[in-house]
């Protein structure tokens, strides 16, 4: 492992989007911040605003790209170039409907499972990163795709995804030696 670790939340930039399925990779993003009291995010170009603390000798950089998600590529390439981050050092975390609402998998390498946001990242970076992939759920029609993304999680879902962000935060250490066992333990009921 690198000295520096990227982890990257992919969502949309803006307040109209802050409680969108889309956006849960900026809401983890966010719960990990705030519990490790980091300082507040900045922007690194205009591609991302990023924030860091430090973890076992790691330098972690949290970073919520500005790029929109179907272009967050640009941003990880940026990030990655510009602070010489392996890409097997590179966590994104991001919604995906085709798991069950609030299960997690963590995986390194894989598929883009035809979420924009990962299909960016895969053509600029390639496929040799981790992604913690959070279940938001399918809607009943493939036509409805885009708009149940889009829309904001219900209140009780909004208090599960705060759960789950609680615990990742809780557990980076563990995210970063034993990726399947934090698997698990998420998983649990």
């Amino acid at each position: 492992m690198s000295d520096c670790i990227l982890f990257v939340g992919l969502g949309n930039p803006g307040s109209q989007y802050e409680g969108n399925r889309h956006n849960v990779g900026f809401m983890i993003i966010d719960a990990i911040a705030k519990a490790v009291a980091s300082s507040s995010f900045k922007k690194a170009a205009s591609f991302a605003e990023i924030s860091s603390f430090t973890l076992d000798n790691h330098k972690i950089l949290l970073a919520k790209p500005l790029t929109y998600m179907n272009l967050s590529g640009r941003a990880v390439r940026f990030l990655r170039d510009f602070y010489k981050i392996k890409s097997e050092d590179i966590f994104v975390f991001h919604d995906d409907i085709d798991l069950e609402f609030a299960r997690v998998k963590i995986k390194k390498g894989g598929g883009n499972g035809g979420h924009n946001g990962l299909k960016s990242i895969d053509s600029l970076i390639g496929q040799n990163y981790w992604r913690i992939r959070i279940g938001v759920d399918r809607p009943p029609e493939k036509s409805m795709v885009a708009s149940y993304v889009l829309h904001d999680f219900e209140p009780e879902e909004a208090i599960h995804i705060s759960q789950i962000s609680t615990k990742i935060s809780d557990s980076i250490s563990l995210l970063l030696s034993n990726p399947k066992q934090l698997e698990q333990e998420l998983n649990a009921k």
